[in-house]
């Protein structure tokens, strides 16, 4: 539905958002990154933490970890508060080995909410609910 909504109408900004959620939990993480782009690129508006986060997180399924740092980073500068940002930042510093960095982050997080890892489910490819998981119980100090 969302594919014939923007074939009807190419410029529904938040048609290409919703679609690069759904891209990124079917494990498509380079189209959701395009159609979290063309989002922001025809409504600058348009929900820019969410579409923020959105190309963070199919940079980080892509395991391009500098990349996702950077634009889950600037995701929380338009929303301090956003939790889910916190985590996939947290997970993606740890994955970089930058354990310190992500313990930082969760003790922001910690300051915004008590649970650190969220049910997973939505993400339907198994490795990267792992990749997003593991990260977080790194993080953590847990074992992997």
């Amino acid at each position: 539905m969302i594919d014939r909504s923007l074939e009807l109408d190419p410029s529904f900004a938040r048609g290409w958002g919703w679609s690069g959620w759904l891209r990124l939990w079917a494990g498509q993480p380079d189209i959701a990154i395009g159609h979290f782009e063309a989002a922001l690129r025809l409504d600058p508006r348009f929900p820019a933490p969410g579409c923020l986060q959105g190309i963070g997180v199919g940079h980080f399924f892509a395991r391009r970890f500098e990349k996702a740092r950077s634009m889950l980073l600037r995701s929380l500068q338009v929303r301090q508060s956003w939790v889910p940002s916190y985590r996939f930042l947290a997970s993606c510093c740890a994955q970089m080995g930058r354990l310190d960095e992500a313990r930082d982050v969760l003790r922001q997080l910690r300051a915004i909410t008590p649970v650190i890892t969220p049910d997973a489910s939505h993400w339907r490819i198994p490795e990267h609910r792992e990749l997003f998981l593991s990260g977080l119980r790194l993080a953590a100090g847990e074992e992997t």
